[in-house]
């Protein structure tokens, strides 16, 4: 009676710490055999003590996260100019958006979550303000320079950018989310790639993001776009895939009308995109031979894609969207303040190099003075960039405060 009542009485581990190898342990256990496993990164350029209780691509989303050009997504545009109105996209709420678009094809597909998470929370951070034509500006302004692509710099203010130590540059990113920053189109040629295997292909976490990118800026911008009014329900219908995704939602929520039903067709849209990539995905790497991540990276193709009628169908979405938003005499007004702006900064330091914060003097001497403005104007926010345009061409109409 005495054992029974103190074997009774005996506190038991209810929670147990789950440390960097349980969760690496974990990995190897349950992802797939072409997953990138954290415990096999290829490592850092400084090396480091590893975390007790997070794996390396853990270790590199908190970099990310915590970053400087992170938080500035917050003021930068996704299609609108971020003082069009609060409800709108900007570059940060999709890039949360895209991860947790990624996260959920990469759990389908037994891939590496968190590294999908760190990469989509970074594809973002080498856009200049005002969207997709402020980095077309920079590379027009940059052409003789080496030219601007914003995931070039990304990997730039991730390496170069961002001082987190004081024994070195950048925040020291592992080798895969690095690289998988960088590899987007083939051919990976010249000398950025030159550190990064050139001749191996992007691993499957990389692929993922690619087209999660794609499916919640095609999703979200037609949101956007109806919240604006710049595009209805009568324009939509143009669009089968649309046309599908609200059958689909009407389906789940019969009765419902209006704006309801379009924030259910955006939902229904994102859900037969995800659908469609992870059914065709699985069917792509079944039958391709890939035994490995070795495998994977010999291939000189994709492994993650949708069907061929869902491709066509979002093609057509794509195309859509161009001629009827993204060339809307709306949004081509905000895109001519832009180029207005940009241009103008980047040619007024230019002539006053003086005008640079001291940092970007000191870029300016030891890589040209072209890459340093360059990076001045691309770490800008929307507001940031009109303010310092308003301080140095505009200077009866701005405050005379630094």
């Amino acid at each position: 009676m005495r054992a029974t009542l103190a074997a009774m009485s005996a506190p038991e581990e209810l929670h147990v710490l789950c440390t960097r190898e349980a969760c690496e342990a974990r990995e190897q256990q349950t992802l797939s055999p072409l997953a990138v496993l954290s415990a096999a990164s290829r490592g850092r350029s400084v090396p480091e003590e590893r975390d007790p209780l997070r794996t390396e691509f853990q270790r590199d989303r908190d970099r990310i996260l915590h970053s400087t050009a992170f938080r500035r997504l917050i003021g930068k545009t996704q299609v609108f100019i971020s003082d069009a109105g609060d409800h709108y996209r900007v570059r940060l709420t999709h890039s949360l958006e895209v991860s947790q678009i990624a996260r959920s094809i990469a759990r389908a597909l037994k891939l590496n979550e968190d590294l999908c998470e760190a990469l989509a929370l970074a594809h973002d951070l080498g856009h200049a303000p005002f969207g997709h034509v402020g980095g077309d500006v920079l590379d027009e302004l940059m052409r003789a320079h080496g030219g601007f692509e914003h995931n070039r710099q990304a990997l730039r203010i991730m390496e170069r950018l961002e001082v987190r130590s004081p024994g070195h540059a950048g925040v020291n990113l592992t080798y895969e989310v690095r690289e998988s920053i960088l590899k987007h189109k083939r051919p990976f040629t010249g000398p950025e790639y030159a550190s990064y295997h050139p001749e191996e292909g992007p691993c499957l976490e990389a692929q993922v993001v690619d087209f999660a990118d794609g499916i919640a800026y095609n999703s979200h911008d037609v949101d956007d776009a109806l919240r604006s009014g710049l595009l209805d329900d009568v324009a939509m219908s143009e669009v089968e895939l649309w046309c599908i995704a609200r059958e689909h939602a009407l389906a789940r929520n019969p009765g419902a009308s209006g704006r309801i039903l379009q924030h259910k067709t955006v939902a229904s849209l994102i859900t037969l995109q995800v659908t469609d990539l992870v059914n065709a995905s699985l069917a792509a790497l079944n039958g391709s031979g890939v035994k490995c991540l070795r495998d994977v990276r010999a291939r000189s193709d994709a492994l993650v894609g949708f069907s061929a009628t869902r491709l066509a169908q979002e093609k057509q979405l794509r195309a859509f969207l161009h001629r009827r938003f993204y060339t809307h005499y709306k949004v081509c007004r905000m895109r001519s303040r832009a180029r207005v702006i940009v241009s103008g900064l980047f040619q007024t330091l230019q002539e006053n190099p003086r005008l640079l914060p001291p940092r970007y003097q000191q870029i300016g001497q030891e890589e040209g003075l072209p890459r340093a403005i360059a990076d001045y104007i691309a770490g800008m926010t929307d507001r940031y960039a009109q303010k310092e345009y308003a301080l140095l061409l505009q200077p009866g109409q701005a405050s005379l405060e630094p």
